[in-house]
C-alpha cells in the first residue's frame, strides 16, 4: 500500500502524532509528509511531483516519522491527552450515576469546555 508503512495503526499513530507536532517539523517535510499519509500518495507518485529522488522522499518520510515519535517520548502530550479524555469521561460516567440531573448538566458543560481547551 505505502511502500513501508504496513500498518493500519501506524498511519493512524502517526497521522496523531502529526496533529500534535507537525508544526515542529520543516515545512518541506510537513508538506512531503502529508502527501505520504494524508493524501496516500506513494513514494513514486511524490519524489516525481517534487522532482526528487524516489529515495529523497523515503528519507524524508523516514525522519518525519522518527522525529514525530521523538517528540512524543519527550513531551508526552498525545499520552497526556488521551489520559485527560478517558478521566473526562470517567468523571461524566460518575455524574450519571449520581442521579443529579443539574450536577450532572454543569459537570457534563464543564467537561465539553475542557475537551474544546484540549
Amino acid at each position: 500500500m505505502h511502500g513501508s508503512l504496513s500498518e493500519p495503526n501506524e498511519i493512524v499513530e502517526l497521522s496523531v502524532l502529526y496533529d500534535f507536532y507537525g508544526a515542529l517539523l520543516k515545512e518541506n517535510h510537513r508538506a512531503i509528509f502529508e502527501d505520504y499519509i494524508w493524501h496516500n500518495l506513494s513514494l513514486g507518485e511524490i519524489a516525481g511531483e517534487r522532482q526528487i529522488t524516489r529515495q529523497g522522499v523515503y528519507d524524508i518520510v523516514r525522519r518525519c516519522r522518527i522525529r514525530l515519535r521523538e517528540y512524543e517520548e519527550k513531551l508526552r502530550l498525545v499520552y497526556k491527552f488521551q489520559q485527560t479524555k478517558e478521566k473526562l469521561l470517567k468523571i461524566e460516567t460518575l455524574a450519571k450515576q449520581a442521579g443529579i440531573p443539574e450536577i450532572e448538566k454543569e459537570i457534563t458543560e464543564l467537561a465539553e469546555e475542557i475537551y474544546e481547551i484540549i
